[in-house]
């Protein structure tokens, strides 16, 4: 069996490093222009040679994603013309991104959405010099094989699922003038709805709601996508957190790297809980998605939140101790805390030891400065308390 490429979502810097930390292969990220998450913070092009040092041995796939106007084909081209030799590949499927990738020698992989969803599809692009194609999100295991005979394919395997065909959605460009097909989506599918007729009678669409789709997880059955022949396996999440950044990439690592039993299959289930998710659902791989897969809950189901707390002022990396400023709430002896950094990535500690002008204390409030002992970290990182999320 070949091997599967996990490859994994950033958003930001700290993700980054918290994919590549956590065994990513590849990272997918987004700059400010042209990618179907425009609300992530995404990078610069002068962003570019940091994240090759720190995805040393990772490769880096860079999303162009969306549609392109006339306007823009200049600007486009510049960018396209600057990555050379900074990216392993571009993620496109409007045709001026490709003609430009072609000119320029650039491997390109076909977006998922192109919503190639059939062999000749698969077999247009392949002629046009398609590495790869990141499948449309609604076949099933077997038509991913056959598929995946003609061409290397990508598949999600964790994230949000749109109720949209791959993605293709007119809600925000309706409600709002914003288009998600130029990563402006504004998730009004995720709300509770009420209908009304034009008599005035409401009927209210509380715990069905109609429109927004489960999480995707396939860790209950990963030994079958194993063997359907995909190339790589994607995790969806640019608009998410470090932390879920580290929760899947570390739970789908250990799926990848050997066959687990029922036990711990388990057991990372509950670790994937812990983040942000909507509930979980197999999406299509197994057959037609039912009303089971549709979300209860507007803003996720994760166990655990994170509240601001405060920020590192200073870090002496000999003794691993760091001063922190607590701008909100309080920190105590046996708290989870994380620190989040664009250079340090993500740690997650557990406060044992509290400091006050070298005294030890057992908690600390807003406006003080306490020592704790942690990981690297450095100064302006921002630090989180760990809370365990009532009703799941």
């Amino acid at each position: 069996m070949q091997k599967i490429e996990l490859l994994a979502p950033a958003g930001d810097f700290p993700s980054m490093i918290s994919a590549v930390q956590s065994g990513a292969d590849a990272v997918y990220f987004g700059l400010k222009e042209f990618n179907m998450r425009d609300s992530a913070k995404n990078f610069s092009l002068k962003d570019l040679d940091k994240i090759g040092k720190i995805c040393k041995g990772v490769k880096r796939y860079l999303t162009l994603n969306t549609i392109i106007y006339d306007s823009e084909l200049n600007k486009l081209e510049s960018i396209i013309k600057k990555v050379q030799g900074k990216v392993d590949a571009i993620i496109c499927w409007d045709n001026s991104v490709i003609a430009l990738c072609r000119k320029y020698k650039i491997p390109f992989h076909v977006s998922t959405q192109a919503s190639v969803s059939n062999s000749e599809s698969a077999k247009f692009y392949k002629k046009l010099g398609a590495e790869r194609i990141v499948l449309a999100r609604e076949l099933n295991l077997s038509q991913i094989k056959k598929i995946g005979k003609i061409i290397d394919v990508e598949c999600f395997i964790h994230g949000a699922m749109c109720v949209s065909e791959s993605g293709r959605c007119l809600t925000s460009q309706f409600l709002e003038n914003k288009s998600a097909n130029r990563g402006k989506c504004l998730q009004f599918c995720r709300r509770e709805y009420i209908i009304q007729d034009e008599d005035g009678n409401e009927l209210k669409l509380q715990n069905n709601r109609v429109m927004s789709a489960k999480d995707l997880c396939t860790l209950p059955f990963i030994e079958q996508l194993k063997k359907a022949g995909i190339k790589t396996f994607k995790i969806e999440g640019r608009n998410r957190s470090p932390e879920y950044v580290k929760a899947t990439v570390s739970a789908y690592r250990q799926a990848l790297d050997k066959k687990l039993n029922k036990e711990e299959i388990k057991e990372l289930i509950e670790q994937l809980k812990l983040v942000y998710h909507r509930g979980f659902s197999s999406g299509f791989y197994l057959g037609l998605p039912t009303a089971d897969d549709f979300s209860k809950t507007e803003d996720g189901e994760a166990k655990e939140r994170k509240m601001v707390l405060g920020t590192i002022t200073k870090y002496w990396p000999k003794i691993k101790v760091a001063a922190v400023k607590i701008n909100s709430g309080k920190l105590q002896l046996g708290d989870e805390i994380y620190i989040i950094g664009k250079n340090s990535g993500l740690s997650r500690v557990k406060v044992d030891h509290l400091e006050i002008d070298y005294k030890p204390v057992s908690i600390a409030i807003k406006g003080m400065f306490v020592g704790i002992k942690v990981p690297k970290c450095q100064k302006g990182d921002r630090v989180f308390l760990i809370k365990k999320t009532e009703g799941f």
